[in-house]
């Protein structure tokens, strides 16, 4: 994949839109006689009931536990007997689902999927393991310095917006969720409007839509409409500890509110990013908390961008007694690259590994049919493969610089450590 002529583009990806609203993408490729599906819904966990909070985790693991046609045991059955895979899962405001098998075996995990999406069952005893194991998890989480500092920085980092509310929910909230629960939100709120599949691998383009249509086509469902609230700014520094006495490591998340992913600085913001934090041993970051000063097991930053909102944040594992050093430190790091401009190699650099990752993503169907997913879901069009890397190299160390200085604010930085304190 040596020029942009290469890449995927309208020329070479199917687009179709069926009647009940669902975009179908396929990008046929003939090198393995292997399928990827990879498909979104429009309904995740900003739906969630006041209350209720992981009930959309809990109804996108009842998927694959018994649909109208396939009892638990025959799901499982039908999978591994053709060294399948066929998975579900919820983010934010998506539900997922995703499908790897033999091109043969393709018509009939689609039939599997599509009546899982359709009628699952939620049956009583597997509804109540599956609740003993997600309360199992949460508890783990309580233990994970890691997983508790990012559970509280998106808490606060979102001003306690429903965006900010862990996927996953709470002890609390999972154990008072019913199987009615389940049962009601997906008839509320799952239906094909919205909903993306995108396809790569050994399939004609016309059959895998075929295949699609047959099993989906007919789907009638209104989900109501979301109407998310604004976001409240933070407008001073916020700075929460989470005590974990005993813990060997402490965990640092600091960031900020920034933008979404159609914003127009994304792709300024997202060049800045990987310089503070990203390329090479992580960055200045990386460089300078873990490698000069020793301060840290990793640093590094990270964009995180969906559809409505987004955050920048930065991220390291210290030793209990070195965690305000690093703190500071990391602020330091963010401070100068709001204030200074990058340097000219700094950022060629930057770009050439943000457009040089590019081909090895989508030499694999995984990647590819990925990368026409969030294509779809980000409405960024067809040809944005071939637009991408002169985007990416028209970013300028002035606009690194001023995305850098308009985000990455002092006054608006939410810092959440977790573990023992020193």
């Amino acid at each position: 994949m040596s020029s942009t002529l290469s890449y995927p583009g309208p020329d070479t990806i199917t687009r179709v839109v069926l009647a009940n609203g669902i975009t179908i993408l396929v990008r046929e490729n003939h090198t393995t006689p292997v399928v990827v599906l990879e498909g979104m819904l429009d309904v995740g966990a900003v739906d969630d009931p006041s209350g209720k909070t992981g009930l959309s985790s809990f109804t996108t693991a009842m998927l694959s536990r018994g649909s109208a046609r396939y009892t638990y045991a025959h799901f499982n059955e039908t999978i591994e007997s053709v060294g399948a895979s066929l998975y579900f899962s919820s983010e934010s405001d998506a539900a997922n689902v995703g499908i790897t098998c033999l091109s043969e075996d393709f018509a009939t995990l689609v039939d599997v999927m599509a009546d899982a999406l359709r009628n699952p069952t939620v049956p009583r005893p597997l509804f109540d393991i599956v609740r003993g194991q997600k309360l199992v998890r949460l508890q783990e989480r309580e233990q994970d310095t890691s997983a508790m500092a990012a559970l509280r920085f998106y808490e606060t980092v979102y001003g306690g917006h429903v965006l900010g509310l862990p996927v996953s929910g709470y002890v609390e909230s999972v154990r008072a969720i019913t199987r009615d629960d389940v049962a009601a939100f997906h008839a509320r709120h799952y239906g094909p409007q919205g909903a993306i599949f995108a396809v790569s691998g050994d399939i004609a383009p016309q059959a895998a839509v075929d295949l699609l249509a047959n099993a989906l086509g007919g789907w009638q469902a209104t989900p109501p409409a979301r109407n998310l609230p604004a976001l409240p700014p933070l407008t001073q520094p916020t700075r929460l500890h989470v005590p974990m006495a005993g813990k060997v490591q402490s965990d640092i998340l600091l960031g900020v509110q920034a933008v979404a992913r159609n914003h127009a600085d994304f792709y300024a913001v997202r060049v800045a990013n990987t310089i503070l934090g990203v390329f090479g041993m992580m960055g200045r970051l990386g460089e300078v908390v873990r490698e000069q000063q020793g301060l840290a097991y990793y640093a590094y930053s990270s964009l995180d961008a969906g559809r409505d909102s987004g955050v920048w944040l930065a991220g390291a594992g210290v030793n209990p007694a070195d965690m305000e050093r690093a703190v500071e430190s990391m602020l330091a790091e963010i401070d100068k690259i709001a204030q200074a401009p990058v340097t000219a190699e700094e950022l060629a650099d930057a770009q050439a590994y943000l457009t040089g990752v590019l081909p090895l993503t989508l030499e694999t169907n995984d990647g590819l049919a990925a990368t026409l997913l969030s294509m779809e879901w980000n409405a960024l069009g067809l040809d944005f493969l071939a637009r991408y890397p002169a985007i990416i190299n028209a970013v300028t160390v002035d606009d690194v610089q001023r995305v850098a200085h308009t985000y990455l604010r002092p006054e608006a930085l939410a810092i959440v450590t977790a573990g023992s304190k020193a």
